[in-house]
């Protein structure tokens, strides 16, 4: 894997990371500070840095005889304070349903005040600790899965890393969990580490554990390459400001993006791994030596070094290379009605949603009123749940499909708003230059700001610019 990183005799090996940039950079006092968990969290709060919230701490058996487990949220993430590799974590996502002392995770395993407490007696045990010394367990905030990152985690949190070397940020790379990595963002483990393009945030190559590059998200036609990391300048500005208030010369900054906060800090790395360079396919040693002996006179000076001397014009390598076309979240599509009529519309494009969604009125302008009157009389059935949904779906297309030309199928939705039985036609449309056939589903969309949204289903040509 190594002899494929260009320019491979610039490759950052584990000694002279060691000897050259973690021993004169990283203090033994800024690294017992990084190792710390919870003094790091408190340094980053000092200093306006975003964490997850700590909820509580337990430090010895006394208090954990005495911790009232039914004052936990219904989410949260079990921690050990000294942990390292990402062992000893455990992620909660919610109680279970009218059950006050069990909880659930992401694989849908049960946890139970007792498997907490033997859990957490290891922690105090040092079982997790980076030396097996006694250590502290906390709770803290679990961080809410970004929308965009949605189509591509599997049971866990993408994070962004990004090494930091004098004030300068040097490399990053995405990671995301997989199946193989069991909900982990680990590339020991199975994860996928995509490299990112420091001036624009688009992510470029993609590798699977340790040696597998790959192009399309396992099990899928989601391309890895060029998805834009949303809060790009906030994340390298956050990066910059924990080197500075941590005194850690060399850092690795783990970064999440939460749902409603945005960029959020998971941990400061004191000795951040190699696997990057492969991310990338780059050498840090490369990169390191650009940046030695720069005068970095602000946080916003370092991001702009970075996006000068690490950026390329990645859109247009990446439309060349994929023949795809790069798009927005948000893009003018075209409409071709039945009678040829062309109709300009704003479309969302939502790589969270399967099919192409398109709003009742403009699906009526467009010639799809006759379907609808046919579809408004027929006889949906009530109260069915999500076991017998295929059995419903089916029994309503032996019934209904032959009775309109335009009726391609009829689904059943399950969104946030509910439980909806919808038609589908086949709609035509344009976009940045494209021909799509696609079977939209049709939805009263009046109180919506877009009156379609693009699936990802008809998304196959193209990479989204986020």
């Amino acid at each position: 894997m190594l002899n494929l990183i260009k320019g491979s005799s610039e490759i950052l090996g584990m000694n002279a990371r060691n000897l050259i940039y973690i021993r004169p950079n990283n203090l033994q006092k800024a690294k017992r500070l990084a190792d710390n968990k919870l003094l790091s969290k408190r340094l980053l709060k000092k200093n306006g840095l975003p964490s997850s919230e700590l909820i509580a701490k337990i430090s010895s058996k006394t208090e954990l005889d005495n911790f009232d487990f039914s004052k936990l949220p219904n989410s949260f993430v079990l921690k050990p304070n000294l942990g390292f590799g990402g062992e000893g974590i455990m992620v909660v996502y919610g109680r279970k349903k009218n059950v006050t002392d069990v909880w659930v995770k992401s694989d849908r395993s049960k946890v139970t005040v007792d498997d907490l407490k033997a859990h957490i007696l290891n922690i105090l045990d040092g079982s997790f600790s980076r030396t097996n010394i006694p250590d502290v367990a906390f709770f803290e905030e679990r961080i809410k899965l970004s929308k965009v990152f949605k189509p591509y985690a599997y049971r866990g949190m993408p994070d962004v890393r990004v090494i930091v070397y004098n004030n300068v940020p040097v490399m990053a790379m995405l990671r995301l969990p997989t199946k193989e990595s069991d909900g982990r963002a680990n590339l020991q483990q199975g994860g996928i580490a995509c490299g990112i393009d420091m001036a624009s945030g688009i992510t470029t190559t993609a590798v699977q554990g340790k040696s597998k590059i790959i192009e399309y998200l396992p099990g899928s036609r989601l391309s890895l390459s060029g998805i834009r990391i949303p809060y790009w300048d906030k994340i390298l500005e956050m990066a910059v400001r924990a080197q500075q208030v941590s005194g850690l010369g060399y850092l690795g900054a783990d970064i999440a993006l939460d749902r409603d906060r945005g960029p959020v800090f998971l941990e400061l790395n004191a000795r951040p791994g190699l696997s990057i360079q492969v991310a990338n396919l780059d050498g840090l040693l490369g990169r390191l030596k650009r940046v030695e002996g720069l005068k970095v006179k602000s946080v916003n000076h370092g991001v702009k070094l970075a996006k000068n001397l690490f950026g390329g014009e990645i859109e247009e390598e990446i439309e060349e290379i994929s023949g795809k076309k790069i798009i927005g979240t948000v893009e003018k599509v075209k409409l071709v009605g039945k009678n040829n009529e062309e109709i300009e519309v704003e479309a969302k494009i939502d790589t969270g949603a399967y099919s192409t969604s398109i709003d009742a009125e403009l699906a009526r302008k467009l010639g799809f009123g006759e379907v609808l009157d046919y579809f408004s009389k027929i006889e949906i059935p009530q109260g069915f749940s999500r076991s017998n949904v295929k059995d419903i779906e089916a029994e309503l297309r032996k019934k209904y499909l032959a009775g309109n030309e335009d009726l391609k199928d009829i689904v059943v939705i399950y969104s946030s708003s509910g439980v909806t039985v919808r038609p589908k036609v086949e709609l035509v449309f344009y976009m940045d230059g494209e021909k799509v056939v696609s079977w939209a589903n049709i939805m009263e969309r009046t109180e919506l700001k877009y009156p379609i949204i693009v699936g990802r289903k008809d998304l196959k040509r193209f990479l989204i610019q986020i």
